[in-house]
């Protein structure tokens, strides 16, 4: 029934000496795992040694308890199952290895839950169906707070699912370390390749030729290696891949390696991140061996510094021309947070280019030797204007690349507004996110451009031009770019003549490192949060007293005068909204969170809504528990035109969930919305702004 992977790794597991709390083989109990009393229980079986999640009955979704009105989202509290650890106590960084296996539909988290927090943090997550068991890897930080390991497994809702978990292993030290002396060699996977591959050294059936491994000095012990005699054709190459790591790896990666005296090969080592792309971070041809031993037989250490403010994989590679290319020995791989040199700068913190213009220009500058300057402005909630993209009712950055008051047609004149970043150091890849709004009546291709400009050639590179033509919403827009050289950011914006001459409007710009897809994959489910652009993230429709339900929308709603032209996530992405034309005044829809956990400790939602039309009712926020609302936010009536943020704190020492409800007021025009819901741990850093219901266009 269980693939010989399984039996290897149990053995494995029994001669491992440095297990840490928290493991467990589940042979014949749980090792001190329970079940959180919210959700389905999970199954242990003797027989197998396994504890296992299934597929609930019908019967059982229709019987299961609605505790505190937290079961209401259609048995979803019935479907999950989560398993909690004993109480950790770990200070150091350790790896926790999971054995699992999801059959049929369904899928599978592990989250760290620390003692008085109200949300777990998620480590890792899958869903993808196997028909044997799967090994992976995540990364246990170091921490001066006790913690538990939450392990949810939700089974789909085809017959036969369920999830189940066979060995949890935890060990010191980080993921990517690894002495292969376990039969699972720490999730590290040789790249088939039809020839040449990496294979076990040493052991008890060691060959002759080969030497002994670093980890013990003796012919017992371990080590990878890859050898050219099985080469055909040219450029032969083998692949040792590491698994991938589950927090960002900045420090010193450790490992021992041999070559032949005469290495007819090229061995390297790189990082490979989430979208497969490669990093070289070290090769042989860049060591000097002049210093070691003549014998080839002797371990040589290496240590180079990684920085990878991501998740990756360290992938040893080595590629061949002949079957003369020799052989190539690894072993004793380590990983320290503490970078190899002292010397090594430490890795740029690219936070320093981020600014919401709230309080300024940041870190920004402007250079107006080619014409006028970005003006800083503030929009109050109006019907007619829309405000700033952060709060809807702060401030923002207006170019002024528009003709002046007096100004003819054909009259020869060229106005640039240049916006200038802090330094950004070289060799690097970034992700750049802006949002900007097309203003004014004017069309221009060169509203927004963005150059990078070299430090020392004062070379400007264009990296982006503003391509989309909608007006009146803020739009994000996610630019990747890389530098040679020390550069820094020009946001311009260009008048060309009378015709050619419109405005922009500039906010919330933000940078990190690496490529912008490989964050938007990053992003993992957090109870409470949504922007709603891959669907409703558990917020579910709450059919107890609406009369109908929130629509999941993009774009303008389809009555005029009422509703938000584009979400607020990205100008071009998904909300949800209540569509009124048919309700009758009065009645409402409700959106139901998942169930949130209560603790000690304050909490902090924060959400847009956009209220516009002339019939606008009323929203209003609620924290539901043991079937009753407790009233939390509300606003009545039309608010603005622009998006509004909205900051709630509150306190539940239980389970609990927010609801939002939207009710209908006198006319059509009553479309009410909302998106980019956060909740987290309090309490609230942010004042919300408070609008007062009237028609003023006034800029500050």
């Amino acid at each position: 029934m269980f693939s010989l992977l399984l039996f290897t790794f149990v053995a494995s597991v029994c001669s491992q000496s440095k297990l840490l709390p928290g493991s467990c083989d589940f042979e014949s109990s749980t090792c001190g795992y329970t079940p959180d009393t919210h959700f389905r229980s999970w199954t242990l079986n003797k027989d197998g040694r396994f504890v296992t999640v299934d597929t609930a009955s019908e019967g059982e979704h229709q019987e299961a308890p609605e505790e505190g009105g937290v079961a209401a989202q259609r048995g979803e509290a019935s479907a999950r199952g989560v398993l909690l650890s004993p109480v950790l106590d770990q200070e150091d960084w350790s790896c926790l290895r999971l054995v699992y296996q999801i059959t049929g539909a369904g899928g599978l988290e592990v989250l760290l839950r620390s003692e008085g927090k109200g949300f777990d943090r998620p480590l890792w997550s899958s869903q993808a169906p196997s028909d044997s068991w799967v090994i992976s890897s995540m990364d246990l930080p170091n921490t001066t707070e006790p913690y538990r390991v939450a392990i949810d497994g939700s089974p789909g809702e085809l017959q036969g699912s369920s999830v189940a978990i066979f060995e949890i292993h935890i060990s010191p030290g980080y993921c990517l370390e690894c002495n292969f002396e376990e039969t699972h060699l720490c999730g590290y996977r040789n790249q088939w390749n039809t020839n040449v591959n990496w294979y076990i050294g040493g052991g008890v059936a060691v060959q002759s030729d080969l030497p002994s491994d670093n980890t013990y000095s003796k012919k017992i012990g371990h080590f990878m290696y890859v050898d050219s005699i099985y080469a055909k054709t040219f450029k032969e190459v083998a692949k040792l891949v590491s698994p991938m790591t589950t927090v960002p790896m900045s420090g010193c990666l450790g490992f021992q390696y041999q070559r032949g005296e005469k290495p007819g090969n090229r061995f390297s080592v790189y990082t490979r991140d989430q979208l497969g792309q490669y990093q070289e971070v070290w090769n042989a041809a860049s060591e000097n061996q002049t210093n070691w031993a003549a014998d080839p037989s002797e371990w040589i250490p290496v240590q180079v510094d990684v920085k990878a403010p991501y998740p990756v994989q360290v992938v040893f590679e080595v590629g061949f021309n002949s079957q003369r290319g020799g052989r190539v020995k690894v072993d004793d791989i380590t990983f320290s947070s503490e970078f190899c040199s002292a010397d090594t700068e430490p890795t740029f913190d690219p936070s320093i280019a981020n600014c919401d213009f709230e309080s300024g220009l940041c870190h920004y500058t402007q250079d107006t030797n080619l014409g006028s300057a970005w003006k800083r402005e503030a929009v109050k909630p109006n019907l007619f204007r829309d405000g700033d993209h952060t709060t809807g009712a702060g401030s923002f950055l207006l170019s002024q690349s528009r003709v002046t008051p007096g100004s003819r047609p054909g009259a020869r004149f060229s106005y640039v507004s240049r916006l200038v970043s802090p330094l950004l150091p070289g060799n690097m890849k970034y992700c750049l996110r802006v949002h900007y709004s097309l203003r004014g009546f004017s069309q221009t291709e060169q509203a927004l451009v963005v150059y990078l400009q070299h430090q020392s050639s004062k070379k400007q590179e264009k990296v982006w031009t503003q391509g989309e033509r909608s007006k009146g919403i803020w739009i994000a827009n996610d630019i990747t770019f890389q530098t040679t050289q020390p550069s820094k950011l020009l946001f311009v914006s260009i008048c060309r003549s009378f015709w050619d001459c419109g405005s922009v409007a500039l906010d919330d710009i933000s940078l990190s490192l690496g490529d912008c897809e490989l964050k938007a994959g990053l992003s993992l489910s957090v109870p409470g949060h949504c922007d709603f652009e891959a669907g409703l993230c558990g917020y579910a429709q709450d059919k107890r007293g609406d009369a109908g339900d929130w629509m999941w929308r993009r774009g303008s709603t389809p009555t005029s005068y009422t509703g938000p032209r584009g979400d607020h996530t990205t100008g071009l992405g998904y909300y949800m909204y209540m569509e009124a034309s048919p309700l009758v005044p009065g009645q409402g829809v409700r959106l139901r969170s998942r169930a949130l956990r209560g603790s000690h400790l304050p909490k902090c939602l924060r959400f847009f809504y956009h209220m516009y039309g002339s019939g606008v009712g009323e929203l209003r926020v609620h924290l539901a528990r043991d079937g009753e609302d407790t009233l939390l936010w509300k606003r009545a009536g039309e608010q603005s035109v622009a998006w509004l943020r909205a900051v709630v704190e509150y306190h539940s020492d239980y389970q609990h969930q927010i609801v939002f409800e939207a009710t209908r007021g006198s006319s059509v025009r009553s479309d009410i919305a909302i998106d980019d819901i956060v909740v987290e741990n309090g309490p609230c850093k942010e004042i919300e702004i408070h609008v007062a219901n009237g028609s003023s266009n006034e800029i500050e």
